[in-house]
């Protein structure tokens, strides 16, 4: 599909509006932390909603809401308050190779985070290079031991991972442009700097669109992705995520 730049724009504009859309929250992993109203609440059951969200997505849901139950659906108390003890609650559950054992380490290096690093948000933040703060954020998440098994659940960009997952998160966090979808509640950092989610879908929707040339959904297809993105909107190229994913799940494009 060929398209002038303007026509382009003009294109992704208008589907940006109909899928950035509350009505489409409930078949969407974005359910989860929208059953949250503290900023720490949401921060975490996003977090754990991003990170399953690879399967069918009423699975992913369902998984989700799950680990929010077993933390009493007070998530931030929880992980303040909780201990390994407690964790071993997690040891039955699986979500395709997300497991108990990595549950728990999830539920420690978030109560590290929360308690000796000053928040979730700190722990992402870089004023003008994301792929620096996904780096950064890793080696937080991960310390010195890199987590054994559960390294695996949290992307390294810096060996060419698309990070899909956390770059998702990241945009439910970051853009606030007040339509009820995602949250905005991370004023630190600027939408412009994040990167797009790519998968199998928003993939084969921006290569026919002419955005995306490389064949493989790696970090350098991630980078040419957004670059294009931001010509067509320097301060909020994310924006066109809902566009590409709608185009691709809903409109089979």
């Amino acid at each position: 599909m060929k398209l002038k730049p303007e026509e382009l724009k003009e294109f992704l504009d208008e589907k940006y509006q109909l899928y950035n859309n509350p009505k489409f929250i409930e078949s969407d992993p974005i359910l989860v932390p929208h059953r949250f109203t503290k900023k720490e609440d949401i921060e975490i059951a996003a977090f754990f909603a991003a990170t399953l969200a690879w399967g069918q997505r009423p699975t992913i849901i369902r998984n989700a809401i799950k680990i929010m139950e077993t933390m009493d659906n007070a998530p931030y108390d929880y992980i303040l308050n909780s201990n390994k003890k407690d964790w071993k609650v997690f040891s039955t559950f699986v979500h395709r190779t997300f497991n108990g054992v990595d549950a728990a380490y999830f539920m420690q290096s978030l109560q590290h985070i929360y308690k000796e690093k000053g928040g979730f948000e700190k722990a992402f933040y870089h004023a003008k290079d994301m792929r620096e703060g996904l780096i950064q954020f890793r080696k937080v998440f991960l310390g010195k031991h890199l987590a054994g098994r559960t390294a695996k659940h949290i992307s390294d960009v810096s060996k060419n991972a698309s990070a899909k997952r956390l770059n998702m998160f990241l945009r439910w966090m970051v853009r606030n442009d007040k339509r009820g979808v995602d949250f905005g509640i991370w004023k630190t950092i600027s939408p412009s700097i994040l990167y797009c989610p790519l998968d199998l879908h928003s993939g084969r929707v921006a290569r026919k669109l002419g955005l995306l040339k490389r064949t493989q959904d790696d970090w350098k297809a991630v980078d040419e992705l957004t670059q294009n993105l931001r010509k067509l909107d320097a301060k909020d190229p994310i924006k066109y995520d809902f566009a590409l994913f709608g185009l691709g799940v809903f409109e089979k494009f």
